[in-house]
């Protein structure tokens, strides 16, 4: 098998530049003395064959047959270590053990889906270095007072710190994709509680960010804010404002107030 045909179904777009391969994977830094690395969607292997040369082992998951016998026939080494599924779905510790490191070129499509995923592994995925949509790069990446500041840039930075690496052209992938690309890497942080009810403070989260425009007072209403914090100061800022911390302290406030209710 001399190629694979990038499936636009499956949202590939399979990059080409060795170098650009070369530094994603050197974003790696052993953060956390992992010795094991899950390449999400490997495609043909670009990124593949470094991975091969620096983590002590290396494993890939795949939901393109196509690319398994690929990946089989030019990476022998990896054969025993291709897991054929999807990321979404599949237990794949199961497989790879923890802890280990996420790395690949995410799917624009699924790239969110992913990130919801990792933070169900969150206490055994200790890094992730990726190439996504840059807008959705920059997002996840952005501090609070930012317009890109959204839900997901608050859930990821409770449990990593983010960082923003450098840019990737279209023309550098087949096909390629009609906007730029951005590759970021998280390091899990130290935080193992919130400090708070992590299933109220997610509501909280998404629900101040569903109508940003509008000030938390209003935005949310749809959590049934308790009577005697309609006054706080805290709700008459808008979501983008709030640190993680903020958002901790503010679910913690309302949890308060309903317990006594």
């Amino acid at each position: 098998m001399s190629s694979v045909r990038p499936k636009k179904h499956l949202g590939q777009h399979f990059l080409k530049d060795l170098t650009i391969a070369d530094n994603i994977a050197n974003g790696l830094t052993g953060h956390g003395d992992y010795h094991k690395v899950l390449e999400i969607g490997p495609g043909m292997g670009v990124l593949t064959q470094f991975l091969l040369t620096q983590a002590t082992e290396t494993w890939a998951i795949e939901v393109d047959r196509d690319s398994i016998p690929y990946l089989q026939q030019h990476y022998p080494s990896l054969k025993e270590r291709i897991i054929e599924g999807d990321f979404l779905k599949i237990d794949f510790l199961k497989s790879t053990g923890a802890p280990l490191a996420i790395i690949g070129n995410f799917p624009y499509n699924i790239s969110s889906q992913i990130f919801f995923r990792i933070l169900d592994f969150r206490n055994d995925i200790p890094e992730v270095v990726c190439m996504l949509q840059k807008e959705v790069a920059e997002r996840l990446a952005s501090p609070p007072g930012n317009k890109t500041y959204g839900i997901l840039s608050v859930l990821l930075q409770a449990y990593y710190d983010i960082e923003y690496l450098f840019t990737v052209k279209p023309e550098v992938f087949n096909p390629p994709p009609k906007v730029n690309s951005g590759v970021i890497r998280l390091k899990r942080n130290k935080v193992s509680n919130l400090g708070c009810d992590e299933v109220l403070f997610k509501r909280v989260v998404k629900a101040g960010f569903q109508m940003r425009r509008k000030t938390l007072r209003n935005a949310l209403k749809p959590i049934n804010l308790p009577t005697e914090l309609i006054e706080h100061p805290m709700l008459n800022q808008r979501a983008e404002t709030l640190s993680v911390e903020d958002f901790v302290t503010l679910t913690n406030l309302i949890s308060s107030c309903q317990k006594r209710v």
